[in-house]
């Protein structure tokens, strides 16, 4: 069968072309909804073909988990890489905070990707979606992990609480064009409001043993 794709094929190794695709894939599903995008486009686009795209992923699903499942351990790879960089003592707020920027970091280089599942919520196959909420319930427990242990329910609704505080600004800071200089004001807003829910528990954040 005759290639419809319009650019030529690159001869690369198995690892190359492979991230080649996943590349084209995290572009197209960035700037598309994810029923819209086809697995012609991806394969065009990474300078490949259907079939090539089949021998590595089995079906446009496939696809999207490993785009998907890529940006998550590449966000907890930097946000671990940070706090180790952080010296012994540092007080939970700004592990927290070291944390957040690094969140946002992460969401100004990917904004319309990070932003598309909230944009159009229920677009992704559910197994993208079990695997978005058992990620967060990651991030719950690790939150959990920096403060001092609690068994009340306020505080686990803290924290969850927090993080959908953070989506939510977060949303507002991808649709304002991630202006630099709302960037603390962010931070402070979303560490006021987790400090403001979980209450007097050993004090402020600042007082918080790690």
């Amino acid at each position: 069968m005759a290639r419809t794709d319009r650019r030529p094929r690159r001869r690369l190794d198995p690892d190359s072309r492979r991230a080649a695709i996943l590349e084209a894939a995290a572009a197209a599903f960035a700037a598309h909804p994810y029923a819209e995008v086809t697995i012609s486009s991806i394969a065009a686009e990474a300078c490949s073909s259907n079939a090539l795209v089949y021998r590595y992923f089995a079906n446009k699903e496939d696809l999207y988990a490993e785009v998907v499942r890529v940006a998550i351990a590449d966000l907890l790879t930097r946000q671990a890489e940070a706090l180790d960089a952080l010296p012994d003592g540092v007080p939970v707020r700004d592990r927290i905070r070291a944390a957040t920027m690094v969140y946002l970091d992460h969401i100004a280089t990917h904004p319309d990707a990070w932003a598309m599942p909230m944009r159009r919520p229920g677009g992704e196959p559910a197994a993208v979606a079990e695997l978005r909420a058992r990620t967060r319930c990651d991030y719950v427990k690790r939150l959990q992990d920096l403060l001092v242990p609690s068994t009340q329910a306020r505080h686990d609704y803290a924290l969850w609480g927090y993080f959908g505080f953070i989506d939510a600004a977060a949303l507002r800071w991808v649709g304002k064009g991630c202006p630099e200089e709302d960037r603390w004001a962010l931070i402070d807003a979303a560490l006021g409001a987790l400090e403001g829910a979980l209450g007097a528990l050993e004090g402020a954040l600042g007082d918080w043993a790690a």
